[in-house]
């Protein structure tokens, strides 16, 4: 459904943003969380079940609240991307971001012509509220979309000055447990080679013009993120929030009947 992107407006004001990890694929869930305040929502098509169906219905449960959401596509694939993109998304994540070509075709793929190469048939989708909007939704062209690439990898991070110069992508996400992986172990985020890749891939894209993005470890808090210069944290997950809170609650009624 067409309408402002209140999370990126928030962003280029200077502002941090916080945001959450839907992978429930439950859209009373994604209500509850979205009425709490979060910035933004984002619906995992990566490693999450939902389908674009369920991806929609889902932005219906958050659509009287003002948080945003957005889709995270399985790949840097255009047919993925055309597909979200439809469904009226606020924002567009995509992982393993790894060279200036794959950047460039990532905003290819979020923009109709002559700037990009996006199908349309945007007369028929939520995106342009079923056309009721269609011609401001043409004329803006992207211009509310917050288009967000996952920085996941050494070639990537290697990459990352030539990446962050591309015009049209807004955030570069560090995923840090796929850049602990193809640094020698997924979760070793006390590896040296870790450590010296996401530190240099913090500092690059510090002093680029794109916006810093990532998720906390248990040794790095959305708090110590936050402080250290990130504007957009993807802080919790439906999933491990309401699993966190089962198990200590279990846990605290056992010790207590015994």
């Amino acid at each position: 459904m067409y309408r402002k992107n209140l999370l990126k407006k928030k962003l280029l004001e200077g502002q941090p943003t916080l945001s959450f990890w839907s992978h429930l694929a439950s859209p009373i869930a994604a209500e509850i969380m979205a009425l709490v305040g979060y910035d933004g929502a984002v619906i995992d098509m990566e490693h999450g079940p939902v389908d674009y169906l369920g991806a929609t219905t889902l932005m219906q449960a958050m659509s009287g609240t003002s948080t945003i959401p957005i889709i995270r596509v399985p790949s840097n694939d255009p047919v993925e991307i055309k597909r979200a993109l439809d469904t009226g998304v606020g924002g567009i994540m995509v992982p393993e971001v790894n060279s200036v070509a794959e950047a460039e075709a990532l905003v290819r793929a979020c923009l109709y012509p002559p700037q990009g190469k996006r199908g349309a048939a945007s007369v028929l989708n939520r995106a342009s509220s079923y056309g009721l909007d269609n011609v401001k939704y043409l004329e803006e062209n992207g211009k509310e979309l917050l288009v967000i690439a996952q920085i996941e990898n050494l070639e990537a991070v290697a990459n990352l000055e030539q990446i962050a110069a591309v015009d049209g992508i807004d955030v570069l996400f560090i995923g840090p447990n796929d850049l602990s992986g193809d640094c020698g172990k997924v979760g070793d985020y006390s590896n040296p080679i870790f450590m010296e890749a996401l530190a240099k891939a913090e500092d690059l894209i510090k002093k680029s013009n794109k916006f810093l993005g990532g998720l906390p470890r248990a040794c790095d808090s959305a708090g110590a993120m936050l402080e250290r210069g990130y504007d957009f944290v993807i802080s919790a997950s439906d999933v491990l929030m309401l699993r966190d809170a089962a198990l200590l609650d279990l846990k605290t009624n056992r010790e207590l009947s015994n």
